[in-house]
């Protein structure tokens, strides 16, 4: 039974190789660059949602954290993708691996802090020691507030991978329940069954908050460093 249930969170490999490379690029298929003069209305709605989404996250920054809009945009298409295709099915979501989360979310948030300490060299230093701290309490202080700056792309990586983990498991056992009480009652294995499927419709909407909610926090770090 336990190999089942976490059967579907195993890379998959062809030929005795991973082929997790492939299935992470795959996603941007999805987003095809046109020439035509006129879009058609997935590219557009497509275009209206990045325009959207870029003017939501960049209006609290100043010019240089406003940079960093290309990478925060193509991570939250990157992280919504990969967390959408995991929903289809015999598919594999990267994005419940926590080696790969923690690829993402360790080098975002170096760069974050890196570019505070090295333009806003006294701010950054102050968040470690607030104003009007009791002397006795520094040394507690800066222990607590160093690890909490450590503890956050742990945070970050951890919080996508159980959401999304979760939510796959969810849907594995509620299927299988539905597919055992087939043969027991029908009407109890059809009320699971409109479970399951509002559960898979809270799971899309759970991958594209899951992807939203990691790129803001990126971006929140980056506006308290930048």
């Amino acid at each position: 039974m336990n190999e089942n249930l976490f059967a579907s969170f195993i890379t998959p490999t062809m030929m005795g190789l991973p082929i997790v490379i492939l299935i992470i690029m795959f996603p941007s298929m999805l987003f095809p660059s046109t020439t035509r003069l006129v879009n058609n209305r997935l590219v557009s709605i497509q275009q209206w949602l990045i325009r959207m989404t870029t003017k939501q996250m960049m209006t609290i920054h100043n010019k240089k954290g406003q940079t960093w809009a290309l990478m925060l945009i193509s991570l939250i298409m990157f992280i919504g993708s990969t967390n959408l295709l995991g929903l289809l099915p015999h598919s594999f979501t990267p994005t419940t691996q926590l080696s790969m989360n923690l690829g993402m979310a360790i080098p975002l948030w170096a760069g974050t802090v890196i570019l505070g300490f090295r333009h806003k060299t006294k701010a950054s230093l102050a968040h470690f020691l607030p104003q009007g701290t009791p002397l006795p309490l520094i040394p507690m202080l800066v222990i607590i507030e160093t690890i909490s700056l450590f503890i956050q792309p742990m945070a970050l990586a951890v919080r996508l991978t159980a959401n999304i983990t979760a939510g796959h498991l969810l849907i594995h056992l509620i299927g299988g329940a539905t597919l055992a009480l087939m043969n027991i009652s029908m009407t109890t294995a059809f009320i699971t069954f409109v479970i399951l499927v509002l559960l898979t419709v809270l799971e899309f909407a759970v991958a594209l908050i899951q992807a939203y909610v990691f790129t803001l926090l990126v971006s929140l770090y980056l506006h308290d460093n930048a």
